[in-house]
This record gives C-alpha cells, structure tokens and sequence, in this order.
C-alpha cells in the first residue's frame, strides 16, 4: 500500500469499481485487483476540473524513466478495452497500470513483474485524461522514446 491516498477523478472511480466488480470471481490475479480495490477506497476522489494537472488519470500519457535499465518512455494508462502493450497503451487493470495510477511528476513507482520488482520515475504527466480528451474519454497513441541514460 502506498504511504499517501491516490488522487483520482470521479469518472476513473466509477470506471475501475465497475471493472473491478465485472472481474470479482473471473479474474486468477485477485491479490493485485484487491489492492487496487483497498487503494481505491482511501482515494481522493475529485471532480476531474478539481485533480493537479500531474497527476496520472486514465488516459492520461505519462513519460517515464525506468530506473533500472535507463530507459525512457511514454505510457497512455487506459481502460482494459483500449489496451495494447505494442503501442505504449496500459491497462489500468495491469500490474503497471494500476502502480501509476494517481502518481505525479517526480514520483517514483515501484511494481511486481515477473522477473522481480522494477523501478520507474514519472518524469512528467504530458497530458492528462480527461483535460485532454474531454468527456468523451478518447484514446490518445504513445509513440516510443529511445532508450536513454541518464
């Protein structure tokens, strides 16, 4: 569990506590859904007018340093429906996906993969889901960064 509360708009509440009661009894990863319902419920829930605009949101593109391996990219962080790891579009529902939800500018977010836990800083929150896409909650495409140092 993360030490602050998420901040979150009303629309992306609504949008994952549907998608989490959808998933209740079908899903093999509850653990991580859990925890995505026990953030949820000590969430800042705001009007989306309301949320900083870094802070990450559904659809919101996001540039990211991963820690480990140097590398920068941008992420869009989308409903499970618009995913597509190919073109830098994650699933809130996603290990990753739901790490970076509610994070800012300058945090660091740390997730569980496969190969052990990996380390990213969320460089900058380029543009933010609902301010970007209005309510019609458009996808935006994530082209990909070249890997860089720093």
């Amino acid at each position: 569990m993360r030490d602050r509360p998420i901040v979150v708009t009303e629309t992306d509440a609504r949008r994952i506590r549907g998608l989490l009661a959808a998933r209740a009894a079908s899903d093999l990863d509850q653990a991580h859904l859990d925890g995505l319902r026990v953030e949820l419920e000590r969430a800042l829930v705001l009007e989306p007018a309301a949320v900083p605009r870094d802070v990450i949101t559904i659809n919101s593109r996001v540039l990211v340093h991963d820690l480990t391996s140097g590398e920068r990219r941008e992420l869009v962080l989308v409903l499970p429906g618009d995913a597509d790891v190919a073109a830098q579009r994650i699933s809130v529902l996603a290990p990753l996906g739901t790490a970076l939800l509610g994070y800012r500018e300058g945090d660091e977010v740390e997730w569980v993969m496969p190969g052990g836990l990996r380390h990213l800083r969320v460089v900058r929150v380029t543009q933010q889901g609902e301010r970007a896409a209005g309510s019609a909650g458009r996808v935006f495409a994530a082209p990909t960064i070249a890997a860089a140092s720093h």
